[in-house]
């Protein structure tokens, strides 16, 4: 057990200016963490017996899952992160560590960078150690610290620049195997996250710049969560907003015929979707035909929404190349033959369609059948444009995020928002990575084959502050059992009296002998402070002593989610509170 007045707990009874969240101030208030620098934490006593805990849930279970830990450097030769395949793609959230600041000369590569993840790592390593079949499966592990040059840190341990990650790896055989390591580290997630006690939904997500066949998130539901969580509880469809995807245009869909002959209009001056709404035109924006335009592979592409969609712009990975960027006025002129503003894609209308790297279209312009869009010439537009008859469509897609209310894919029932945070994230990762670095196996018949791959990563500093933002009340954090600092906070209200200091000894080596970590607060401060406190810390049970309960033959006994003390004779102390800790380490799965 710790004693309060030997411990270092320095809670603060305002928030930090620059905390914006519930659990960023509770954070700092209640002494786990003090910033250093933008995204640069230092974790303070409670802050550090936290993440250890969050730490060792998190081995076991990886463990549990046939995980296999280590631990790699966290400086990388740059060399190695370029003969992989994100390259481009990393470099700009990476942090570069030159010797003597030689490398910072303009245009000089790094020597070294810090170590976002470790793909570009344990793919070499395992390459030089593992060579047949009868070695794999095999699924590397490490907790350590990760670095990226997060532009805008923010709210707190949610966006930083350096944090604690669990990273994992594993090599398979075939597509099969991989498959089943992937699952098998889903449940090891799913079984992290309950024995932590916080509420995390697994959703369906985009593969991004990791690359691999697909992947899923760990969402924690909050408000201020950067991610969308598209889902539909009878069902059970969850992605994030990256990845979801609804059924507005049914399977059986018939296009529309044509309603006439495409017709030019003048327009000008009109050069978004809200201006072609306005009168004198008075087109309805999902009758309207959107044409972005995207660079992707160092070639421009065209992209046709409907005037009332946004584009995803993740979902344009589909496609097949890397896609860096819109295209400016400059590069689009010369292919369409118009300005943004005046943009189609009806067949005929290019100016130089042959340096298009292709016209995709999301599956929704289905549904305007007839529309308007623009002529490829500035100021103005085509109507009675068919989907079928004039567009000049290379391939059609799902491109555009869907909003609540539209038909969940499962059920036909409407799609629910909510935003939440990402505390883990699972890769199928294929053979991206080793057919890259040359990763091969030798199988029962001496031939080669890349390994297939899955990576893996928990946030465990992320996760840490999203308990607190998933569990906290007004007057302070609510633990759940397993990532309390502590479990037991005995408030002593009279340190002074031998008979109750005492006392708070007996009871905390009874709350010990059931399994709790116990904090006495036994610092000379009014009674009213110590409750302050308490409340802020948030510990799942305490256990008042004082005085004059002794005389009446009876401590307070209250859990931080009740709403109000419980008192216990003298008598039966020690066996309550032994019983009561007991149950409470069982019902959290210890």
């Amino acid at each position: 057990m710790k004693f309060w007045s030997q411990f270092f707990i320095p809670t603060l009874k305002e928030s930090p200016a620059d905390a914006e969240i519930a659990s960023h101030k509770l954070l700092v208030r209640a002494g786990l963490v003090r910033k250093l620098s933008g995204g640069l934490y230092t974790y303070l006593p409670l802050g550090l017996i936290v993440m250890r805990k969050l730490t060792q849930l998190c081995r076991e279970e990886i463990d549990r899952a046939g995980g296999i830990e280590l631990a790699m450097p966290h400086l990388h030769p740059a060399e190695n992160w370029r003969d992989g395949p994100r390259w481009a793609a990393a470099r700009e959230i990476m942090f570069r560590a030159d010797s003597a600041g030689e490398g910072q000369r303009a245009g000089r590569e790094p020597e070294f960078v810090l170590g976002p993840t470790h793909e570009e790592i344990i793919t070499p390593l395992v390459k030089t150690e593992i060579t047949s079949y009868r070695d794999l499966p095999k699924n590397f592990y490490q907790i350590g610290t990760k670095f990226r040059n997060e532009i805008r840190p923010r709210y707190g341990l949610m966006r930083a620049r350096e944090f604690v990650m669990m990273d994992a790896y594993s090599f398979d055989v075939n597509d099969e195997r991989a498959v089943a390591s992937y699952f098998a580290m889903k449940g090891a997630y799913e079984a992290f996250f309950r024995r932590v006690g916080v509420q995390a939904i697994a959703v369906e997500a985009d593969t991004g710049v990791m690359g691999g066949s697909f992947s899923h998130e760990f969402m924690v539901p909050a408000e201020i969560g950067d991610d969308d969580v598209i889902y539909n509880e009878a069902s059970g469809y969850a992605a994030n907003r990256e990845k979801a995807a609804s059924a507005l245009v049914p399977a059986d869909w018939a296009d529309a015929a044509p309603a006439g002959a495409v017709e030019e209009f003048a327009t000008p001056g009109v050069v978004t979707i809200a201006a072609l709404e306005a009168a004198p035109y008075a087109v309805p924006a999902d009758r309207q035909f959107k044409t972005l335009v995207y660079i992707g592979d160092g070639k421009p592409f065209v992209v046709i929404l409907r005037g009332s969609d946004e584009l995803e712009t993740a979902k344009l990975g589909s496609l097949g190349f890397t896609v860096t960027r819109p295209a400016t006025p400059e590069e689009i002129e010369p292919v369409l033959g118009a300005k943004p503003g005046s943009l189609g894609a009806v067949k005929g209308t290019f100016k130089n369609e042959a340096a298009l790297a292709g016209i995709f279209a999301d599956h929704a312009i289905r549904l305007i059948g007839n529309g308007t869009t623009g002529a490829n010439r500035d100021g103005f537009h085509l109507r009675n444009v068919n989907v079928t008859r004039d567009l000049a469509v290379t391939r059609f897609g799902d491109f555009r995020r869907v909003r609540a209310g539209e038909p969940d894919v499962k059920s036909g029932q409407p799609l629910q928002v909510r935003r939440g945070i990402e505390v883990g994230h699972i890769f199928k990762l294929g053979t991206k990575y080793s057919e890259k670095f040359g990763a091969v196996f030798t199988d029962d018949q001496k031939q080669s084959h890349p390994m297939v791959m899955g990576c893996y990563g928990i946030g465990i500093s992320r996760t840490l502050q999203a308990v607190i933002e998933q569990s906290h009340d007004a007057d302070g954090i609510v633990w759940p059992w397993n990532a309390a600092p502590f479990h037991v906070h005995i408030c002593l209200l009279d340190p002074q009296d031998a008979a109750a200091a005492e006392m708070a000894r007996q009871l905390g080596a009874a709350a010990e002998r059931g399994g709790a970590d116990v904090l006495i607060d036994d610092r000379v401060e009014r009674p009213g402070v110590k409750f302050k406190d308490a409340d802020l810390l948030g510990l799942p049970l305490r256990i008042t002593i004082g005085g004059r309960g002794l005389k009446e033959g009876i401590i307070e006994v209250k859990w931080r989610t009740a709403k109000e003390a419980v008192k216990v004779p003298l008598t039966e102390a020690e066996a309550h509170i032994t019983a009561a800790v007991t149950e409470a380490a069982s019902n959290a799965g210890r």
